[in-house]
């Protein structure tokens, strides 16, 4: 086990210590616009728009920046977008230092926030309601991007580089990972504070080091760092929409596969008895009717394939040959392999079959399912991720809920946004974004006073909001929503618009470009979520 892994480990469990499953209740219209995780859909929409960079060197229209330094192209689309203004009308201000009032500014533009203009100010040094910052500052307040630490907030001073990184990650809605996540590794060895807040910038992207192993937190930002920096999580805010596909347990209650990329229909289980084999499976009209489904709407079908690591039992090559040709018989494009929570005893069975099943498909597709590297407070190492993304056109990853009853409520988050975190940083030095997909729960967790009930459609989630004896709630600590119904005996964890959102913008910040569905059966159509579909994920935040 790696020391990251350990420290992953450590971090996961501190985190289940310190659940807290209490969060905002949502007025009717919120609940309305934030359904269950069929608002997915609603999130690609949301994560599109990316403004293309200007190609060659950029000409910011300053004169002291040069069309060819580092930080031009980042100015000239900051001060495009109005993120930024010059110091003068042809001096940008260069190598100047970044101040703790601009930088709040900044920010305020870039989400959109609503400005707001208390009569009187939060810090001893923001009282006057007629300085340029008064309700930037106050607006960053309201928003958790800085914080009431301190009586004064310094306006005028320059503001470092640690306290940039930090004011971007609490921006962000990350501030509670980033208190969490202290112990993770980074490369610099000069952060002593906040070491949580430089870590999460840097693993995102926002931030580099000043060199491999310092930061230089206490160093001023100057002008054209914060510009790049700012245009880096403006990026990740409007990058491309993600690529969807979908499991199809059954062709009854199916979605609209119209935009899937593939389906993974069926759900035949391979077993070893002597020899691998497959087991159950679909009727012939019921496959008929996913293919043509698949079909009709241009979405790759995909011979879904579960089971456990007894399956691995066989020889590789022979249970590959297998495989492929109960893909070709099947019709479907390509396989979904699932094997769940392998021992770390079958992972070299399990990258042998992979590589196997890579030569005998050829062109086909192959989707191949891992647990995310920290599982259920463990870290996990049934999985050789380099190999089996070598192997693999993608990897589905699966992060696995939380599950405390130990409260008043179960605290039972699905893919805890955490967790999500640290799944995705530990495999950003292993796989390249552009092969992971990232699964999403369409079901609910179901929960009566307090044992574990099963999972729930959409349809009856949807049932139950509709009570008037439910109340439903968003736990921001977890980025995830819940209802209690029958007087608090019934409790269900589900994804709504917002928390798929929140799992979609942090797994594109790592590059990841794909999502999966859990059970497309369970994929609601709102009429609401079409309200939103022009807007992007800068607009969702504000």
């Amino acid at each position: 086990m790696t020391s990251r892994q350990r420290a992953i480990s450590a971090a996961s469990v501190k985190i289940r210590k310190k659940s807290d499953a209490k969060g905002a209740k949502n007025d009717k219209m919120k609940k309305r616009l934030q359904r269950i995780c069929s608002c997915v859909l609603l999130c690609a929409a949301l994560l599109a728009a990316a403004l293309p960079a200007p190609a060659g060197a950029a000409s910011t229209g300053f004169s002291d920046v040069p069309a060819g330094h580092w930080a031009a192209d980042a100015i000239s689309r900051a001060v495009d977008l109005g993120l930024f203004q010059g110091q003068t009308r042809t001096r940008f201000g260069l190598g100047q230092p970044m101040t703790r009032a601009a930088a709040v500014v900044t920010l305020c533009r870039l989400f959109g926030w609503e400005m707001v203009t208390p009569e009187k100010g939060s810090y001893q040094d923001n009282q006057d309601p007629d300085a340029w910052y008064y309700s930037a500052v106050e607006t960053a307040c309201a928003h958790g991007a800085i914080t009431h630490q301190t009586d004064t907030f310094r306006p005028e001073d320059p503001i470092t580089r640690e306290e940039l990184a930090v004011m971007l990650v609490r921006a962000m809605g990350y501030g509670t990972i980033a208190g969490l996540a202290q112990d993770l590794p980074i490369p610099f060895r000069d952060v002593e504070t906040n070491a949580g807040y430089v870590a999460m910038a840097y693993e995102l992207g926002l931030v580099n080091g000043t060199s491999a192993t310092r930061f230089s937190p206490d160093r001023t930002a100057t002008r054209e760092q914060a510009a790049v920096m700012l245009m880096r999580l403006y990026d990740s805010y409007h990058t491309a929409a993600p690529d969807r596909i979908g499991i199809a347990p059954t062709a009854e209650g199916l979605a609209d596969l119209t935009g899937y990329d593939a389906v993974a229909v069926g759900s035949a289980r391979l077993i070893y008895a002597g020899e691998a084999r497959l087991s159950g499976g679909l009727r012939e009209e019921q496959t008929a009717a996913l293919l043509e489904a698949a079909a009709s709407a241009g979405a790759a079908p995909l011979l879904r394939v579960t089971g456990t690591d007894t399956a691995l039992r066989g020889e590789p090559s022979q249970t590959a040959e297998m495989l492929a040709a109960a893909v070709e018989n099947s019709g479907c494009q390509g396989l979904f392999l699932d094997l769940a929570e392998l021992s770390a005893s079958r992972r070299e069975s399990f990258t042998g079959l992979v590589e196997e099943l890579r030569d005998q498909l050829g062109d086909q597709l192959l989707y191949v399912v891992v647990e995310a590297p920290a599982w259920q407070g463990t870290a996990y190492t049934g999985y050789d991720y380099a190999a089996l993304a070598e192997a693999a056109d993608r990897l589905v990853v699966r992060v696995a809920a939380y599950e405390n009853t130990e409260g008043a409520i179960p605290v039972a988050p699905l893919e805890p946004l955490e967790e999500v975190y640290y799944a995705l940083a530990e495999l950003r030095d292993q796989v390249d974004g552009g092969k992971l997909c990232l699964l999403l729960t369409t079901t609910g967790s179901g929960w009566s006073n307090g044992r574990h009930t099963g999972a729930l459609t959409a349809e009856e989630i949807e049932e139950l909001l509709d009570s008037p004896r439910t109340q439903d709630y968003y736990s921001d600590r977890y980025a995830c929503a819940y209802l209690t119904a029958d007087d608090g005996r019934t409790v269900v964890w589900y994804l709504n618009g917002a928390a798929a959102l929140e799992r979609i913008r942090m797994a594109a910040l790592f590059g990841v470009g794909q999502i999966c569905l859990g059970d497309l059966t369970s994929v609601a159509d709102y009429e609401n979520y079409r309200l939103l579909e022009s807007g992007t994920a800068a607009d969702a935040a504000a």
